[in-house]
């Protein structure tokens, strides 16, 4: 088999959240978050009835965990802090949740860990919820105020922040889709989340570069974003209306991040097409200002799969809302039967190049990567380690398609599997295990290598992929 090899400087880490990993979730003054909620209202919504309070027990097990990441030649990894763990009701810190959060940096640094640190991770205080969520502009505000607390008070220890994860997602899992608590269907609202979202980013990196300026974060700090970025493609020979179907997509899920983090603007094509169809957005005067400030540093991208789209048989769904695409399936997809998701590498470097040559000078590294399985169990080596082989597939092939990214001017720093440690993951809980590394939920959440790992030691530490 073929091998390429990867810049020196080129960084391996791990990503994960506080909300899938930390457990505890009601000990240390900790608030009720949304899936906490959801949780105690409706346990059996979530896979196997493994609601918000399993995480993987990192709380516990974070030393081991620290070494583990260490041992297979990580440098870096990303986390989240949970805003209902750092703060109180009032808005001021929690000392127990500062205390644990001050507890794993250090311990991260003696480990030889860089800790990258995310703010929000879907996991949003309920009573913040209860007074209007993402669809209130005082909880906007309310978000920028806790990102300014958690800036000073970790300013001199963190160098990586990062205002969101994947905030694309939350608007249409929660509010689209209905897949999520509190499982609304509607497109309209959804838009509003999305754009509150995007001010609330531009508001707390205007407090990170406010930080930065009077000494409170550390000079060499750096902010950005991570988003879920689904390349977005259609069938050969497009119909005009196919084309506007991956315009439409690729610009709500896409373009509007790139747009606001390097131009501090949102795309206006895909606002007055929106408008058009009837979905208001909720800008204030003074707003076009706000989001100018939402320019970051560099970004970290999620990729999963691509999307492929064509033109909708309809213009509403069933819930008469707009409707700009259809699922289109490419009769060469390789899918994980596992996830429903399609295994393309190609869409990694289709992305580095879309950086390249629409977002010049942009830095970014693959802040998620990941292939999660059912029932990894059943393979079993005879020594008990999981054999997973196509785990080693699926990072090699994304790596490739880095590596030639790269080679052609890309400027991506880094690469962050999802999860190297397996977590609770949403509604599906540990239906897919994502790790290098198995928790055994039947033997005290005990970590063992899965085979993989092996692999994945190699070429963090030689930086050489076979």
């Amino acid at each position: 088999m073929e091998q390429f090899t990867l810049p020196d400087d080129f960084f391996f880490g791990a990503a994960m959240s506080g909300p899938q990993t930390e457990g505890e979730w009601n000990t240390g003054g900790k608030l009720e978050n949304l899936w906490d909620t959801w949780s105690q209202e409706n346990l059996s919504d979530f896979y196997n009835r493994v609601g918000s309070y399993a995480g993987n027990a990192f709380m516990a097990k974070y030393q081991e965990d620290l070494r583990i990441m260490a041992d297979l030649g990580l440098t870096t990894y990303r986390t989240s802090i949970q805003w209902s763990r750092l703060l109180d009701e009032d808005g001021n810190i929690n000392p127990e949740g500062a205390a644990w959060y001050h507890e794993l940096f250090r311990a991260s640094r003696e480990a030889g860990l860089e800790c990258f640190v995310n703010l929000y991770h879907f996991d949003m205080p309920t009573f913040l919820f209860r007074r209007g969520g993402w669809e209130s502009r005082e909880v906007v505000e309310a978000y920028a105020a806790y990102a300014a607390k958690a800036f000073a008070e970790f300013g001199q220890e963190v160098k990586h922040w990062f205002t969101f994860n994947e905030p694309t997602v939350e608007p249409e899992q929660r509010f689209q889709a209905g897949v999520w608590y509190p499982k609304l269907h509607d497109f309209g609202r959804a838009r509003v989340v999305q754009y509150h979202i995007s001010v609330a980013h531009a508001l707390a990196t205007a407090n990170f570069r406010a930080a930065q300026a009077d000494g409170t974060v550390r000079a060499d700090a750096k902010i950005g974003l991570i988003n879920a970025f689904t390349p977005t493609y259609t069938r050969e020979n497009p119909t005009p209306e196919d084309l506007e179907a991956v315009r439409m997509m690729g610009g709500i899920n896409n373009r509007w991040w790139l747009d606001l983090i390097t131009k501090g603007e949102l795309p206006v094509d895909v606002l007055d097409t929106l408008a058009e169809n009837g979905v208001h957005l909720p800008i204030r005067p003074g707003d076009a200002e706000i989001l100018k400030q939402g320019v970051v540093d560099w970004l970290g991208c999620n990729y999963y799969h691509p999307t492929r789209v064509q033109a909708p048989a309809s213009k509403v769904d069933e819930y008469g809302l707009p409707r700009f695409a259809d699922e289109y399936v490419w009769p060469d997809a390789v899918m994980n039967e596992s996830r429903g998701w399609e295994i393309y590498p190609e869409g990694l470097y289709d992305f580095g190049i879309d950086v390249r040559d629409n977002y010049p000078g942009l830095e970014w590294f693959v802040s998620e990567s990941g292939m999660g399985v059912m029932d990894e169990h059943l393979h079993r080596g005879d020594d008990y380690r999981i054999e997973d082989p196509y785990r080693v597939d699926f990072v090699r092939g994304h790596l490739e398609a880095l590596a030639r990214a790269i080679e052609a001017g890309s400027p991506c720093k880094g690469y962050h599997y999802w999860g190297l440690i397996d977590n609770w993951s949403w509604s599906n809980a540990f239906k897919n295990r994502y790790g290098f590394v198995e928790v055994d939920l039947m033997d005290g959440y005990k970590r063992r290598l899965k085979r993989s790992a092996d692999w994945l030691r190699e070429v963090a530490t030689t930086h050489v992929v076979k």
